[in-house]
């Protein structure tokens, strides 16, 4: 392509269903259009893998594992550690594909792709030190200890709205525990996917290394059915909507398989009498209009104390009337798009059972034109049955409570558990809220708002959120199959628990 840049590359050969050496050839399948939900206009189509394509990958990375895990784990990282420096030089380019696929800020876009960056960091790092543990056996003579292998094809199933991130968090880190990854992207962002395959694809082609990362574009039930039921892939990591999960959940445990699922959240923020306002304000703010309401760990709910409610939500509503929404690759936006006219709807038809359930849009909750809505903060009162929904998109809910076991019990009353924070100048409030009694959610935070996880930490929630845990911490596990093993130097057979069996 000569001096074109990656993102032009990309464009071009997906617009013109060309295949380089490193893909399948084209079959002539049914295609996705991929869509700018800023403007409308079609980016590109992208041609659909078919169930003949995803047995073809299937068998080429199962041939692939039987090399990489018994590579050592250590050059395993040296690999990650240069897909990191490539990503590091694509950042700008690949940060404004987002951006122009997703609809977030230039400003998240290239966060996400920062965010990849640090997991290739992290997991560099991390391929020294999959450790297992020693433990002394009860026989004279014995040495036990636990060792970690790696576990086999992993598949990953993204969703749109962290369109190279969230498949980062597993892909690196199974790459150093000695997997090799399938994915299958959203179809409403499926050029970032495959932009981040050919940034992948140079580096292991550089090392011989080709099919340790393979991606399969595919409707559910031509590839998504397959892989869900396929033995040959012992783990499923799915990021999604609840009832994505339950549906992934049900089809891999049919085969024994495992899931990690990353569903959906209802998040809450408790605010506590005490609370620095300032801090209140921003961190609400972001966490509730932050990639247009379309995180995870967007903010749902904010809990206030009844001294405090008037203030913040004064405060609030003037912080969203200066909110400019708008064209998300200019760095004056704050707010971008919804994915697509579907999330409109939604929104409008949350907006008008709120309504009917007796909650009041103090401000925004207008569409505009396209994609573009207003964000929108409503007081509501604790018996409404949509609390307990997720509606993906930027509708911040103010309730009023008057003590801290009861903002606690109202927090903890949905079916959700992924992100939590309080604010607070209490010690004695934050603890609490840390405590076995406090938030049941899989990220309780202090002082900092339910958005923008470090990738240091395990990252999952419990309850219909789903149990999973990806990045950090010892997330890595997930990835492996544990072996405890026990070596007898003794010369005898004597055997556990004093038990006696001698002809």
């Amino acid at each position: 392509m000569g001096s074109m840049s990656l993102l032009d590359e990309i464009l071009y050969k997906t617009h013109a269903g060309a295949c380089g050496e490193d893909w399948l050839p084209c079959q002539g399948g049914a295609e996705v259009a991929s869509f700018n939900p800023a403007t409308g206009k079609e980016l590109g189509r992208v041609r659909l893998a078919s169930a003949q394509d995803y047995e073809d990958i299937l068998r080429g990375a199962a041939a692939v594992f039987d090399r990489w895990r018994v590579f050592p784990a250590p050059k395993r990282g040296e690999i990650v550690r240069e897909i990191g420096e490539e990503l590091r030089r694509n950042k700008d380019e690949l940060g404004a594909l987002v951006t122009l696929e997703m609809g977030k800020i230039l400003a998240e876009g290239k966060g996400e792709v920062q965010e990849m960056i640090d997991i290739a960091d992290f997991a560099t790092g991390l391929s020294r030190q999959l450790y297992g543990l020693s433990m002394h056996s009860e026989r004279p003579g014995h040495r036990m200890y636990e060792q970690w292998h790696p576990l086999g094809v992993v598949g990953v199933i993204s969703a749109f709205n962290f369109p190279v991130a969230v498949w980062s968090w597993n892909a690196l880190i199974a790459m150093v525990c000695g997997d090799v990854v399938v994915w299958k992207p959203s179809l409403k962002t499926p050029l970032c996917a495959i932009a981040v395959q050919h940034i992948c694809n140079r580096v292991l082609e550089r090392h011989g290394w080709k099919g340790v990362l393979n991606l399969v574009a595919g409707d559910h039930d031509v590839v998504g059915a397959q892989l869900l039921g396929d033995r040959r892939v012992p783990l499923i990591s799915a990021t999604g909507s609840t009832r994505m999960g339950y549906a992934v959940a049900r089809a891999v445990a049919e085969r024994l398989g495992r899931t990690l699922l990353e569903l959906g959240g209802n998040n809450g923020v408790i605010v506590t009498a005490d609370a620095d306002p300032d801090l209140v304000a921003r961190a609400a703010l972001f966490g509730a209009i932050g990639t247009a309401g379309q995180r995870c760990t967007s903010l749902r709910r904010l809990f206030l104390h009844k001294s405090v409610a008037p203030a913040i939500t004064e405060r609030l509503t003037a912080a969203y009337r200066q909110v400019r929404i708008g064209d998300p690759s200019d760095a004056a936006t704050l707010m971008g798009p919804l994915i697509d006219g579907e999330a409109v709807e939604r929104m409008m038809d949350g907006l008008r059972r709120i309504r009917e359930q007796g909650g009041e849009i103090l401000y925004g909750g207008k569409p505009l034109h396209g994609c573009f809505v207003e964000p929108a903060i409503v007081r509501a009162h604790r018996g409404m049955a949509i609390l307990k929904e997720e509606i993906f998109a930027p509708i911040l809910y103010l309730i009023e409570y008057d003590t801290l076991d009861e903002a606690i019990a109202l927090h903890n009353d949905v079916p959700q558990g992924l992100s939590s924070a309080i604010f607070t100048d209490s010690l004695a409030a934050a603890e609490t809220f840390l405590s076995a009694r406090g938030s049941d959610c899989g990220i309780a935070n202090v002082n900092i708002g339910t958005s923008g996880a470090e990738i240091g930490g395990a990252f999952g929630g419990e309850k219909e959120t789903g149990g999973g845990r990806e990045s950090g911490s010892d997330a890595w596990k997930t990835y492996m199959r544990r072996q405890t093993v026990t070596v007898n130097w003794s010369g005898e057979l004597p055997l556990a628990q004093g038990i006696r069996f001698e002809l």
